[in-house]
């Protein structure tokens, strides 16, 4: 801004002195007689340069416009429908829902192990001697050996092992021996009879003490089948000989 106004004011000062300069050679050149009449114009400097500096300092501002650009005509846009709003029921006219009872899973019941067969009932078993001759003989082969003798019967006489005819079935002896504690073993000594019977029994010994085998035998000897003892060749009637019962845990 300070060159302009510089420029101003040097440039009215140029203007100024030229006019001077015309003023006065406009009075040289006059009449004689004419009394020349000087005319002095004063200008100020400041004034004549304030509308240059005011339009200078003042920036162009843009026309506005007189009027409106006039404004295209719009077509009205149709309305747009609006959803109807849902009916809102009072609390007490909805619909309950209706609830089901779901009844807890019951826990799946765990699988009985299987019950193990009871154990066969122990049997009864009678052994007089292992490897003894079974069956009927009226009368002894001959060249067998003499009976064994085990020892001494109850009157003193030898006592015999015995030799079965027909030895006593599980059946016989169970009714007997439920009593008795097995397993385990008894000896009876019986006196040999007619038809192959014993009779007179007495107890010998039993294995464990207490068990109760002997008095068991003792008790079913009524139905035992036993040969006599056999001497010289020839069955010895009326000879002792030892029973031995023997009480084991036989599979049923």
């Amino acid at each position: 801004m300070v060159p302009r106004r510089v420029a101003a004011i040097a440039a009215a000062l140029a203007i100024e002195l030229l006019i001077l300069w015309v003023l006065l050679s406009l009075g040289v050149g006059g009449g004689a007689g004419t009394p020349s009449t000087t005319s002095v114009t004063t200008f100020d400097a400041s004034e004549a340069i304030r509308p240059e500096a005011q339009e200078e300092e003042t920036p162009p501002q843009a026309p506005q416009a007189d009027s409106a650009a006039p404004t295209a005509p719009q077509d009205p846009s149709p309305a747009t429908p609006q959803p109807a709003s849902p009916l809102t029921l009072p609390p007490s006219a909805l619909p309950r829902e209706s609830q089901v009872f779901v009844p807890p899973a019951l826990p799946q019941p765990e699988a009985t192990p299987e019950t193990p067969a009871p154990p066969s009932p122990p049997r009864a078993t009678a052994v007089i001697r292992p490897g003894a001759e079974y069956g009927p003989a009226n009368r002894p082969r001959a060249g067998a050996p003499d009976s064994e003798v085990v020892g001494a019967a109850p009157d003193g006489s030898p006592l015999y092992a015995a030799r079965w005819y027909r030895e006593p079935t599980n059946q016989e002896l169970a009714g007997y021996l439920s009593a008795a504690r097995g397993p385990g073993w008894g000896l009876i000594a019986c006196k040999t009879a007619p038809n192959w019977r014993v009779e007179d029994c007495v107890i010998v010994g039993e294995s464990p003490a207490g068990s109760a085998i002997a008095r068991s035998a003792q008790a079913a000897a009524w139905q035992f089948q036993v040969r006599p003892p056999r001497v010289g060749g020839s069955y010895q009637v009326g000879a002792w000989v030892r029973i031995r019962i023997t009480y084991a845990m036989l599979p049923g």
